[in-house]
């Protein structure tokens, strides 16, 4: 994960090239980025649809419980 500077200068180095860009690379750059955004959409509601399954299969914990199981993790 990128730190929030990071992140500034490479939308900054984006958006210079992006305005220097041709109108049809724009449309393929829309095209790419719309269809990143899709998949990571359907990604999400995938690891949504197995987190519920495995609940349904597996049950829940306790917020207590999983504070606990945490707390062992760290020490």
């Amino acid at each position: 994960m990128k730190t929030e500077l990071e992140r500034e200068e490479l939308i900054k180095a984006i958006n210079l090239l992006l305005n220097q860009a041709y109108d049809s690379t724009l449309d393929e750059i829309y095209t790419l980025l719309k269809r990143i955004d899709d998949e990571e959409d359907e990604e999400d509601l995938e690891a949504y649809d197995a987190a519920k399954e495995d609940i349904r299969i597996n049950g829940t914990v306790s917020w207590e419980q999983a504070k606990n199981e945490l707390k062992k993790d760290v020490a």
